[in-house]
């Protein structure tokens, strides 16, 4: 079975994915994990809500 790169395989692009989330984090650039259990609970009982954005 082939191995698919990933940025795991990859020191420098992990670094930089993690610094850009930290980013994020610090910015309060983030998503409750109410808004998203609601969103896919709604999957499961077939409703299609808008994703949730920053702030919900």
């Amino acid at each position: 079975m082939k191995h698919e790169r990933s940025i795991f395989d990859d020191p420098e692009a992990e670094a930089a994915s993690e610094a850009r989330a930290e980013a994020d984090v610090r910015e309060g650039r983030l998503i409750s994990n109410e808004a998203v259990m609601r969103w896919l609970k709604a999957w499961i009982s077939g409703e299609r809500l808008p994703r949730p954005k920053v702030g919900d």
